[in-house]
C-alpha cells in the first residue's frame, strides 16, 4: 500500500472501491431472495464461464439477506472459480472478489482482514498502473451484474459490456452475454427488435457455436421475423436434453419456442421428457409447470381434468421448492385452482392471503391486475373488478400489467359509459401530460 493509500480512511477506501458493495444493487427483500433462487439454478455446471461472478452475487445476496457466513463462503467459492478459470492465482479478475471480502470483514468488525483484501487489490492494479478507466475484467463482471437488476441497470450493463469488448474483443461469453442483454432489452423497447441487434446475434451464434441458450434466443428471435425453423428446434432439443441442466441450457427459450411457433401440446412433451431425463432438477419442474400453465389458458381451450390436475400438482410442488420466491407461482396456482368447481375454494384462500400481505409495490401491482381479473371472469363482480383496476394503475410504476389494467378500463369506459371510470382516466391523462 502507497503511503498516500496508506492515509486515506479506510471507509473512504472501501466506497471507492468496484464491487457489488458500491454498485448501488438496492433491491427489496422479495427481488433479493428472488435473485438468490435464480443464481442457484445457474450453479449447475462447474464448467461454467460466470461461475465465479455467479458466486459473487450469491455471496452478495446472502449477505444483504443477513446470511454472513454463508456470503463468505460464496466469496471464497468465487475466488477459487475465477483462479480455476483464468488458470492462474491472481490477476485483475480477483478485483471484484476482494472488494466484496473487504466491504464484508469491515461490517463485521474485521478491519486488520478487510484492509489485507484492500492490499490485495492494491497489488493487482499496480500491475497495470496506467489505466485510466476500468479493467476490462471488471466492467464485465460489473456488466454481467447489472444486468440482473432494473431497467436502468441493465442499460448501464449494456454501456459495460461495450467497455470490456471493446479493450478485450476476443473474449466470447462477454460478446454472447451483451447480445442476448441487447435481446432483453428490445422487448421493452418502442422500436422493437433492431436488424443490427439480429446481426449482431448471428455472429454471436458463429463465434459461440456450442452456447444452446443462445442458439435458442436465435430460433426465437429469426421466428419474430417470419423464418420458423421447426426442424433446427428439433434438432436443438435434441441436444438440450443430453446435456446437463441449468437455466444457461436454454429449455426455457426453447420451450417458448415451441409453445409459440408449433405446439403448447409438443411444449408440454418436451418439458415431460426433459423432467424424466432429469427428475431431481427443480429448475426443469419449474418450466414443466410453466407448460402447463400455457396449455391451461391457452385461447379458446377447455383444459381436460387431467391437464387441470397435473398444472396444481406441478404448481403445489413448486411452491414448496421455491419457498422464498413464490409470489407469482401462488397467484399462477390461484388461477389454475379456479378452473375447477372442486379447488375454487383454495383459489380464493390464495387470493384473499394475498390481500393481507405486505407486497412490495410491482408485486402489489400484479396482484391487483390478476385479482381484478378474477373478480371479472371468476366471480362476475364487475364493480370490484373495476376498484382493483384502477389500484393497479395508481401504482406508479411501469408495467404490462399496468397497461393491461388500462386496457380493461378503457374497455369499460367506451362499452357502458361508466363514470367513475371516464374520471379516472381523464385524471390519469391530465397526469402524463
Amino acid at each position: 500500500m502507497s503511503a498516500a493509500q496508506s492515509e486515506i480512511p479506510l471507509e473512504g477506501r472501501l466506497g471507492a472501491l468496484q464491487c457489488h458493495f458500491t454498485w448501488d444493487l438496492e433491491p427489496g427483500r422479495n427481488k433479493l431472495l428472488r435473485i438468490k433462487d435464480k443464481m442457484q439454478d445457474l450453479s449447475k455446471e462447474e464448467e461454467c464461464k460466470w461461475l465465479g461472478h455467479i458466486y459473487n452475487l450469491q455471496g452478495f445476496v446472502h449477505f444483504q439477506l443477513g446470511s454472513i457466513e454463508e456470503a463468505r463462503s460464496f466469496f471464497s467459492r468465487a475466488e477459487e472459480a475465477f483462479r480455476q478459470m483464468r488458470g492462474a492465482e491472481e490477476g485483475p479478475w480477483l478485483v471484484v472478489t476482494y472488494g466484496n471480502q473487504a466491504w464484508l470483514h469491515h461490517h463485521q468488525g474485521e478491519q486488520a482482514e478487510s484492509r489485507a483484501c484492500l492490499s490485495k487489490i492494491d497489488g493487482l492494479m499496480t500491475e497495470d498502473p496506467s489505466q485510466d478507466e476500468l479493467h476490462p475484467e471488471i466492467c464485465a463482471e460489473k456488466a454481467w451484474t447489472l444486468m440482473k437488476f432494473s431497467k436502468e441497470q441493465k442499460l448501464l450493463a449494456a454501456d459495460y459490456f461495450q467497455r470490456a469488448i471493446r479493450m478485450q474483443p476476443d473474449v466470447v461469453e462477454w460478446q454472447t452475454s451483451h447480445v442476448i442483454l441487447l435481446v432483453i432489452m428490445s422487448k421493452h423497447s418502442e422500436t422493437g427488435f433492431e436488424e443490427d441487434i439480429m446481426e449482431k446475434l448471428t455472429k454471436a451464434k458463429e463465434q459461440d457455436p456450442e452456447n444452446l441458450f443462445l442458439a435458442a434466443i436465435y430460433l426465437q428471435q429469426l421466428a419474430k421475423k417470419g423464418q420458423i425453423d421447426q426442424s433446427g428446434a428439433r434438432e436443438l432439443a435434441t441436444m438440450v436434453l443430453r446435456n446437463q441442466v441449468s437455466s444457461y441450457s436454454g429449455i426455457k427459450p426453447l420451450l417458448w419456442f415451441y409453445r409459440t411457433f408449433i405446439s403448447s401440446d409438443e411444449a408440454v412433451a418436451l418439458a415431460e421428457e426433459a423432467l424424466k431425463l432429469h427428475p431431481d432438477e427443480r429448475h426443469l419442474k419449474r418450466c414443466a409447470a410453466l407448460c402447463y400453465g400455457w396449455k391451461i389458458w391457452e385461447k379458446d381451450s377447455r383444459p381436460s381434468p387431467s391437464l387441470i390436475e397435473k398444472g396444481i400438482r406441478a404448481h403445489e410442488e413448486l411452491i414448496s421448492l421455491y419457498p422464498d420466491s413464490s409470489f407469482m407461482k401462488r397467484m399462477d396456482l390461484a388461477g389454475i385452482y379456479s378452473k375447477s368447481e372442486k379447488t375454487k375454494a383454495k383459489s380464493e384462500k390464495i387470493y384473499k392471503e394475498l390481500l393481507t400481505e405486505d407486497l412490495e409495490p410491482a408485486e402489489q401491482q400484479i396482484f391487483f391486475n390478476n385479482y381484478a381479473k378474477h373478480l371479472y371472469f371468476i366471480q362476475q363482480q364487475s364493480n370490484m373488478s373495476i376498484q382493483y383496476h384502477m389500484k393497479a394503475v395508481e401504482i406508479p410504476i411501469k408495467s404490462v400489467f399496468k397497461e393491461n389494467s388500462i386496457k380493461h378500463l378503457e374497455k369499460i369506459r367506451y362499452r357502458k359509459g361508466n363514470q367513475e371510470v371516464d374520471r379516472f382516466l381523464s385524471r390519469l391523462k391530465e397526469s402524463q401530460k
